[in-house]
């Protein structure tokens, strides 16, 4: 009885979270409606990028704002990044283009790129998205940048990627979806602490404020997580899920791609703030717990119990996970829950052990 008392604990803590994460599953997606539409700069920083520049800058010198700018920062690239950028500036007055030299103290830094990316904008409001980043419309900046007020000054948005064949694009797909899910869900219950650079807001006051990237300045990773977890507060945040504001990037095409990926990722969890690193590692611990204990009771406890928890477990997963699927346009992947948990539970637990014996320095 003990191993079941210690399942129906954990099924206990699971749903408790997924309680949490219903503040986003059942939150209406209404479009942010703005009395007045700001100036904007729009920071996109590119390092080897000149094939996806040549498809997304016009995608971005089309959205319909009357009033914005796009700065490209060519990060030291060693392709004709730089030339694509001088070829669309010469025939569009809105671009600006900030070119980065490697600096021996801040070689290979991305923060160190935008750093001077955004010293080069002249609006007080800053919209950034990646190079390989689509925008869902032409209402995507505007619906973004709608949801700025005097309070509000740093807005989430959602990064979704590409939908294509096979598992691998799936399970990206995933666990984009369940971390858009958390951060989302934290920021609607007054704790926000991250957001994606792939569609990220923020004001200039608010980055200068909180002294930039300077705290992690050295870290590889962090330029958008790691901002927003120093810099958010419950009345400075607000999310933005309107389907018009999404943007959408192309995911990576093999498992080791993927897996350097995360590994890069993850390494900034340790510096968020305690509260966030103990809830962040409860949640993983105690989908971690599940799986081994489930696995135990049907073999040595009664199993009838067992599956009885197990089952409400699922129910509670699939409703507000489902929920969240299908409000950020996800549902082919609400079927195969389960079994993307368990993997990515699986796939955690690889990457927290490899990165205890390596470390990153650079961005990409």
């Amino acid at each position: 009885m003990v191993l079941l008392y210690a399942l129906a604990a954990v099924v206990l803590i699971n749903c408790g979270f997924y309680i949490l994460f219903s503040k986003f599953s059942f939150l209406s997606s209404s479009i942010p409606q703005s009395e007045k539409q700001y100036p904007v700069s729009l920071i996109v920083c590119a390092k080897n990028e000149a094939e996806n520049l040549k498809k997304h800058i016009p995608l971005w010198l089309q959205q319909d704002h009357p009033d914005f700018e796009l700065i490209l920062i060519d990060d030291a690239s060693s392709d004709n990044t730089l030339e694509v950028m001088e070829s669309f500036q010469a025939e569009n007055p809105k671009i600006q283009i900030v070119k980065v030299k490697n600096n021996e103290a801040f070689w290979g830094n991305k923060k160190y790129a935008l750093t001077l990316g955004l010293k080069r904008a002249k609006n007080q409001r800053l919209l950034f998205t990646d190079a390989d980043c689509e925008p869902a419309s032409k209402d995507w900046l505007s619906t973004m940048t709608a949801c700025f007020s005097e309070e509000k000054r740093l807005i989430l948005g959602y990064g979704a990627y590409q939908k294509s064949s096979g598992l691998l694009n799936r399970l990206i797909r995933f666990e984009t979806l369940m971390t858009a899910l958390q951060y989302f869900s934290y920021a609607k219950a007054n704790m926000p602490y991250m957001g994606v650079g792939r569609n990220l807001a923020y004001t200039a006051k608010l980055y200068y404020d909180n002294k930039g990237f300077m705290s992690h300045i050295k870290l590889p990773s962090g330029d958008d997580d790691l901002f927003v977890n120093e810099a958010a507060t419950p009345k400075n945040t607000a999310i933005c899920v309107s389907e018009n504001a999404f943007t959408y990037s192309i995911p990576k095409k093999s498992w080791k791609a993927w897996w350097l990926q995360k590994k890069r990722h993850i390494t900034t969890a340790k510096h968020y703030k305690p509260l966030h690193k103990f809830l962040l590692g409860l949640f993983y611990t105690s989908n971690l717990l599940f799986w081994i204990l489930t696995i135990i009771s049907f073999i040595v406890a009664n199993w009838k119990i067992a599956l009885a928890l197990v089952l409400f477990r699922f129910i509670c997963q699939y409703i507000i996970i489902g929920k969240a699927a299908k409000k950020l346009k996800e549902s082919d992947l609400t079927p195969f829950i389960p079994f993307f948990e368990l993997f990515l539970v699986c796939h955690q637990m690889s990457i927290f052990i490899s990165n205890s014996r390596t470390k990153q320095s650079r961005w990409k």
